[in-house]
């Protein structure tokens, strides 16, 4: 975009709210994680909330990235570059969130299982999640069922999310299905799987609530079972 000099040019405190909030998307969706910031930034100055800031101009961003990630228009590193876009105003807006009591879509938990050290699909799956403004509580590789169970009784989140890149790996989520079921709050939460060997078989063959094909696919099944679930609208 080097080429295109009135975009490196652009003024962003000469657009109005609407087109900043628009122009925010736009950038997040080319990952241009300073311009973003600096958005956010003057939609505080002029009276936004937070909540709005997150909803109007960030998750309007990633809801774009999501759908063309899915539709094979964008690809894994475009996809990352936005979701740190969207982690650098996120870093704004969450404090003041919290301080807000802002309503959140839900919690979630997420990890990749033990064994598997396979991190970007589930990275990109936890930054659309809370570009969907969902909160989530990233556990990182290679997690064990007590991990997982820890976390959980810590965060009491509403889904569980856990992904397996590696044949040998996708057993442990029944595993830790097992063991939901052991301390009797498998009921209690949504489990969902994802990864490249997994399948909406393998899914139903553990009890898992639903299989993810890729971070989009995820969101959408998150807040259809949310609002099942939890009669939580998002």
């Amino acid at each position: 975009m080097s080429d295109n000099n009135e975009d490196d040019d652009l003024d962003l405190r000469s657009l109005n709210d609407e087109e900043l909030a628009e122009q925010i998307g736009d950038d997040l969706y080319d990952g241009l994680k300073d311009e973003v910031v600096e958005g956010v930034e003057i939609l505080l100055e002029r009276g936004w909330t937070p909540y709005d800031i997150l909803t109007k101009a960030l998750v309007a961003g990633m809801k774009i990235v999501g759908d063309d990630f899915r539709d094979g228009i964008l690809f894994v590193p475009e996809v990352l570059l936005a979701a740190n876009a969207m982690k650098a105003g996120m870093e704004i807006l969450r404090p003041l969130l919290v301080e807000t009591g802002a309503p959140k879509a839900g919690k979630m938990v997420i990890g990749t299982v033990k064994g598997d050290i396979h991190d970007i699909g589930k990275n990109i799956v936890a930054m659309m999640m809370e570009g969907a403004g969902f909160e989530v509580i990233n556990l990182g590789i290679n997690v064990e069922a007590e991990q997982f169970l820890a976390a959980i009784d810590e965060h009491k989140p509403h889904i569980l999310g856990m992904s397996a890149l590696l044949t040998t790996t996708m057993p442990y989520m029944k595993t830790v299905i097992e063991e939901l079921e052991k301390k009797g709050i498998r009921d209690d939460i949504i489990v969902l799987v994802g990864g490249a060997p997994l399948n909406e078989d393998f899914a139903r063959a553990i009890q898992a609530d639903a299989y993810c094909k890729d971070a989009a696919v995820a969101v959408d099944t998150a807040k259809e079972l949310m609002q099942r679930k939890h009669n939580i609208s998002t």
